[in-house]
């Protein structure tokens, strides 16, 4: 129904597809590491309010907000540049609604082995240790929140920490569904 709904038709260059494939993984690289930051800033709002603006000041902020994007588009860049390398050959048509790095893998002629092992590396390097030092915040928060001595001010905690939580359940979920198998089970259908 969408492809039927474009003026453009249902096919995209092949520029289009590196740049589609570029921005979506960028975003949602950068996604990750942000999720880090708010978790930090949740860290210290609970464990150190007081302390709160003197450790989260506007230049730790901007810091961090720039070296999350940086990041983010770096390697989302390497992972571009790896897959849209290789040799393509035979119907390149992809069976998705956008260009994805494993669909559009296995469109190529050659061995993917490589490119496997960097998507490896960024997936180690970019989901799994942001979502443990995920972890490892909210275990020290829910330590700092268990020593509170009020009812109200541990329910006040929690509920700062609820969207987020949810937030994170619902990024890392799927995606970890979807991107996180061995290629070997992930269709392209």
């Amino acid at each position: 129904m969408i492809c039927r709904t474009s003026p453009y038709g249902t096919t995209i260059s092949f520029a289009g597809c590196w740049l589609q494939m570029y921005i979506f993984d960028a975003v949602g690289l950068t996604e990750c590491i942000l999720f880090v930051v708010m978790a930090f800033d949740r860290y210290v709002a609970i464990c150190y309010p007081l302390r709160y603006t003197v450790i989260l000041s506007w230049g730790l902020c901007t810091q961090l907000s720039a070296g999350t994007w940086a990041c983010g588009f770096f390697c989302s860049l390497i992972h571009t540049f790896f897959t849209m390398r290789l040799p393509y050959c035979g119907p390149n048509r992809v069976n998705h609604y956008f260009c994805e790095g494993p669909s559009v893998q296995n469109l190529s002629c050659l061995d993917t082995h490589v490119i496997e092992m960097v998507d490896l590396g960024i997936s180690v390097f970019m989901v799994v240790a942001p979502l443990l030092l995920i972890v490892a915040s909210y275990i020290r928060i829910a330590q700092a929140i268990l020593k509170f001595k009020s009812m109200q001010a541990r329910c006040k905690a929690f509920s700062t920490c609820a969207s987020h939580l949810t937030m994170i359940t619902f990024f890392y979920a799927p995606a970890t569904y979807l991107y996180m198998r061995p290629n070997a089970s992930y269709s392209s259908e």
